[in-house]
């Protein structure tokens, strides 16, 4: 494997020169850069990224931690948070913690080795301190973990409410909400606040049900149980598409007619939403500005910039064919 130095040999300059060249430092006249990159194809040599990381104090990766890649939302706001950092002149390292602690853990210690310049987060299995100790740049979705570590969040007190008061002007007399873990301190969870309040404000009739994020088949089972303790349900305010879809599919299963027996809201407005037969009326979440934000503020940070702790970005009410 070729070195530093067989290349500063064959290009007949110094190691210094190379290392210039490499990191893009220093006034290096077209004639010996060309020189040097032509050495470089010729013995195909590749630098250490490590090395070259350690030298400029920057690696220019960030670390991108989510709890499952599969899952649409969490799917297209990392789609978005690589496009945003590509166009920033960063690389980003997927990690996916599935909510496991052990592993969340293991993949901070293998992003603070691999010298990234900071994480984005949309886990939270840690302690705080786990990752104030780390003393890395880092910006979270949805998860306020420290007053000094900021977070974006949507505005998720009026999606709440818009999905709640929807409906009941629709005419819903029964109304469900299936929520995130409420136990988890985290900005979703004035979703499940907002419900409460219109909910108690009209005298409504409700239920919730509380899921953790997973399995399409999980979900099918606990609206199926929803369902047969609660058959009266005519109104239901989902946390996600996802829990959406499975609502649709039980409820075509026991012969439940969407809008005349049942209406739905969800929540994200994934590509999920407008696909599905029927499509789904659903909270919109601005996912591409959230990654885009999430890149901004954290290049901020990295730069030693001051960065505002909370950022919540608007949310709208999306009226499809489920109200």
């Amino acid at each position: 494997m070729s070195t530093i130095k067989d290349v500063a040999q064959l290009a007949g300059v110094a190691v210094t020169t190379v290392s210039r060249v490499l990191n893009n430092r220093g006034y290096i006249s077209k004639e010996t850069r060309k020189n040097v990159e032509d050495a470089m194809k010729k013995l195909n040599y590749e630098p250490n990224e490590v090395a070259r990381s350690l030298y400029r104090k920057k690696s220019n990766i960030i670390g991108l931690i989510i709890p499952d890649v599969s899952h649409p939302f969490f799917a297209k706001l990392a789609n978005y948070i690589e496009y945003y950092a590509y166009e920033n002149g960063y690389k980003i390292l997927l990690c996916n913690s599935y909510k496991d602690k052990i592993k969340e853990k293991d993949y901070i210690n293998m992003l603070r080795r691999n010298q990234v310049d900071g994480i984005i987060m949309g886990s939270h299995t840690l302690e705080t301190a786990e990752y104030l100790n780390h003393k890395l740049p880092i910006i979270t979705f949805d998860r306020n973990i420290s007053e000094s570590i900021p977070f974006i969040t949507s505005d998720n007190y009026k999606g709440g409410f818009l999905a709640t008061k929807l409906l009941i002007t629709k005419g819903c007399k029964k109304l469900a909400h299936i929520s995130g873990p409420l136990e988890l301190n985290t900005p979703a969870n004035k979703r499940y606040v907002a419900f409460m309040d219109v909910v108690k404000e009209n005298n409504i009739d409700y239920v919730i049900k509380q899921t953790k994020l997973d399995t399409f088949e999980n979900y099918i089972k606990l609206v199926q149980k929803m369902f047969d303790e609660h058959p009266d349900i005519d109104g239901i305010f989902a946390s996600s598409d996802i829990i959406a879809a499975s609502i649709i599919q039980v409820a075509d299963s026991i012969g439940k007619k969407i809008t005349e027996e049942l209406k739905i809201v969800g929540y994200d407005d994934t590509d999920i939403a407008s696909l599905i037969v029927p499509q789904i009326t659903t909270i919109r979440q601005p996912l591409r500005q959230m990654g885009e934000m999430a890149v901004k503020l954290l290049i901020d940070e990295i730069n030693g910039k001051d960065v505002k702790i909370e950022n919540i970005l608007p949310i709208e009410l999306i009226e499809r064919k489920t109200t």
